[in-house]
């Protein structure tokens, strides 16, 4: 793939994945032919700040699990009032990571 569109992805989504993982990406990245070019700019990364203020404002329902696609996780933290506090609390420190992991995971689809 041309460095200008690799550039311009990595510009535009960098920010929503794992900061270690950028170099391996942007290597992938130029190694893909430009036929994947339109798979790549169409796909839609979660926003770690907004599941962020989505497990502050509403972590306890597991809101932020929804939001990142772990259901499973979701419906357990909504059950258990978020693991009745504690889970909570560890997601504020945990999910701004779990998002960019899994915006990586979705990205992996493609680059493979």
């Amino acid at each position: 793939m041309e460095q200008q569109k690799v550039d311009m992805f990595l510009m535009s989504n960098g920010n929503n994945l794992p900061e270690q993982q950028i170099l391996f990406i942007r290597e992938k990245l130029l190694a893909l032919d430009d036929s994947k070019w339109i798979a790549l700019s169409t796909i839609q990364f979660k926003n770690p700040t907004t599941a962020l203020i989505l497990s502050i404002l509403v972590g306890y329902f597991g809101v932020d699990r929804f939001y990142t696609g772990h259901i499973g996780l979701g419906v357990g933290k909504l059950l258990t009032c978020g693991g009745f506090g504690i889970w909570y609390f560890i997601d504020l420190f945990m999910i701004i990571s779990a998002t960019k992991q899994e915006n990586y995971n979705k990205l992996q689809y493609y680059l493979y």
